[in-house]
């Protein structure tokens, strides 16, 4: 029996989306600018990696021709050979370009709803807001209040917060609210609480996420965030994938931020690693002990956060050529009658204005179970993702999507 692999390289978008406009994004294309970027020269890094983007495996499973047909440009250094797996993009319907609309869709559950959204002001929370977490969190205050990119925010204000105590809340283009706290002087644990308290406030500002984001570090030039980030996110819709797959009694493992991103409903199994290799190692594991007829959802965030919204074009690129390597030990793992789709959420072009996610299109490759090689055309939507494997692993059809030939 077929057990479904969905691996989603967070960020790891494909240009070309027709309403990139409406979201400030209009020209976005990370894949295609970091391959660009590396054929010019800018991808070098000493000690990191140097050249063009080389993703043989992927290229091979049609990559490159997955960019081309969503942009209708060939990407430098790719070789663009015959590829051995299915290829696409697809076509983001969720409204909104952040880590929920994208995972929910490509779950079967497209967002139809819009998010709340924190302005661009300084202050950026409502003050109702900042003033009930200050008292139900015990606070003398928080610092921030305002849209920023992760890591300078921490810099800009760690010292601060460690003098006072006072944590560092910010937001950005997404739907989210996160709270940055030392680890040791303000307690991983007082900061999940925090964050929890913070969930039910925003609720009815219909936030996506809240995002606990813990660091270390004495100073401004050594602090640095770690793995123990928690969201905390509204419900997903009813009918999703992992819903379906658990009330059919399948197997069901999730390994990464899945967990969070689908507030622990339906997730089975949850496993995280501390990186994307810790995340690949466990999916091989995984691929060992679960059942047949059993669902796998990976997520590997790095992409996304040490180098998209870093706009770090050596670092992104490096991280796609080790998930590359990567993937030559993930086929080996599987299963022959195992059927295995590689996609993203959304994009981080690491060449674009901003830090924020961008909205663009996705690229779908897909191999194992007997799928016949070859384009699967362009999707409508990310639900197609779900669709298809629900048909390979004989589960209830959801509202949304349309399943291609696997």
């Amino acid at each position: 029996m077929t057990r479904a692999i969905l691996i989603v390289l967070d960020s790891v978008g494909c240009g070309g989306a027709e309403d990139a406009k409406a979201y400030g994004d209009e020209g976005a294309d990370t894949l295609g600018h970091i391959a660009e970027a590396c054929a010019n020269g800018k991808g070098d890094r000493d000690g990191l990696r140097r050249g063009p983007l080389r993703l043989p495996r992927l290229e091979a499973l049609g990559l490159g021709h997955a960019m081309r047909a969503s942009t209708s440009r060939a990407p430098p250094g790719f070789a663009l050979p015959k590829p051995h797996g299915q290829w696409g993009f697809a076509v983001e319907t969720s409204r909104g370009k952040d880590t929920p609309s994208g995972h929910w869709e490509l779950a079967g559950t497209p967002v139809d709803f819009d998010w709340g959204y924190f302005p661009e002001t300084i202050p950026a929370f409502p003050e109702s807001l900042t003033a009930a977490l200050i008292a139900e969190g015990k606070l003398a205050g928080i610092l921030a209040n305002r849209h920023a990119s992760g890591t300078a925010v921490i810099a800009d204000y760690g010292e601060e917060h460690l003098r006072t105590l006072k944590p560092i809340c910010y937001t950005s283009a997404d739907s989210v609210l996160q709270i940055a706290a030392h680890e040791g002087a303000f307690g991983l644990d007082r900061l999940y609480d925090l964050c929890r308290i913070a969930r039910r406030l925003c609720d009815p500002l219909n936030i996506g996420r809240v995002i606990a984001r813990p660091f270390v570090g004495a100073s401004a030039g050594d602090f640095v965030r770690t793995a123990n980030r928690k969201d905390f996110a509204v419900s997903p819709p009813n009918g999703n994938l992992l819903q379906r797959a658990a009330g059919a009694g399948r197997d069901v493992v999730s390994i990464g931020k899945i967990g969070d991103i689908f507030a622990h409903r339906d997730t089975g199994d949850e496993r995280k690693g501390k990186s994307n290799d810790g995340n690949v190692d466990i999916l091989i594991d995984a691929l060992r002990t679960t059942a047949d007829g059993g669902l796998i959802f990976v997520n590997l965030v790095d992409f996304d956060t040490e180098w998209g919204h870093r706009r770090d074009v050596p670092g992104y690129a490096a991280c796609l050529e080790a998930f590359d390597v990567r993937l030559g030990a993930i086929e080996a793992a599987m299963r022959p009658q195992d059927f295995c789709v590689v996609t993203a959420d959304h994009g981080n072009d690491p060449t674009f204005r901003g830090f924020d996610h961008t909205r663009e299109h996705v690229p779908i490759l897909a191999f194992g179970g007997g799928a016949p090689a070859g384009p699967i055309g362009p999707r409508s939507s990310l639900a197609d993702v779900a669709e298809t494997i629900a048909v390979k692993l004989g589960l209830p059809r959801g509202p949304h999507g349309t399943a291609w030939a696997a």
